[in-house]
C-alpha cells in the first residue's frame, strides 16, 4: 500500500525527472499524464480524478501545439515568407534528428535551433535574394523555438504543481488496501 506522503514523494520525484526531459527535447509532458493516468487506473480513480488526466492532457497539448508553432509565427513576424517560416520549421526538427545522434542530450536542442535559423534562412536567401533578411528571418525563427522551448518547460512546471497538489491533497491511500 502507498501512503499519501510516499504518493507525493513518488510524484514529484516523476515530475522533477519529467520536467528535465521536456528540457532536454524529450516527451516530459506526457510522461506527466501517463504517470497520473496510471496512478488513477491503480487507485480505481479514487485518488486522481479523470477529468484532472483529462485537464493535463489538454496541457500537454498545448505544449506541443504552441512549441511546434513558435518559430513558424516568430518568423513571420520578422517579415519573413510563409515558405521561409516553414524552412524553419522543419530545419528545426532535421537539426535536432541529425545532431542528436552524434550529442545525444545537449546535441537535439543546439541542432534544432540551428536547424531553425539555416532552414529559415536558407529559405528566403533562396525566395527573396537578401541576406540581411534571410539572417533576420532566421534569427527570429531560432528565437521562436527559444521562446517554444522555455513556455513548453513552463508548462511541465504548472502541470508538476498540478500533479504534485493533487496526491498532497488526497487523503485515502493511494494504491492498495
Amino acid at each position: 500500500m502507498i501512503e499519501q506522503y510516499t504518493a507525493t514523494l513518488l510524484a514529484a520525484l516523476g515530475c522533477f525527472i519529467a520536467v528535465v526531459l521536456t528540457a532536454l527535447r524529450l516527451p516530459g509532458t506526457w510522461m506527466i499524464v501517463g504517470g497520473v493516468a496510471v496512478a488513477g487506473w491503480a487507485s480505481n480513480w479514487e485518488s486522481v480524478a479523470m477529468s484532472r488526466v483529462v485537464v493535463l492532457t489538454g496541457l500537454a497539448t498545448g505544449a506541443e501545439l504552441f512549441e511546434f508553432f513558435a518559430s513558424v509565427i516568430t518568423a513571420r513576424k520578422a517579415g519573413g515568407s510563409r515558405q521561409a517560416a516553414w524552412g524553419g520549421m522543419i530545419g528545426g526538427i532535421l537539426g535536432m534528428i541529425f545532431l542528436s545522434l552524434p550529442f545525444f542530450i545537449i546535441g537535439t536542442f543546439v541542432g534544432a535551433i540551428l536547424g531553425c535559423f539555416l532552414g529559415a534562412f536558407v529559405v528566403e536567401i533562396v525566395m527573396n535574394k537578401r541576406l540581411a533578411e534571410g539572417t533576420k528571418v532566421g534569427l527570429f525563427s531560432a528565437l521562436g523555438f527559444a521562446i517554444g522551448t522555455a513556455t513548453k518547460i513552463g508548462i511541465a512546471l504548472v502541470m508538476s504543481g498540478v500533479v504534485v497538489w493533487t496526491f498532497w491533497s488526497t487523503s485515502t491511500v493511494i494504491i492498495g488496501n
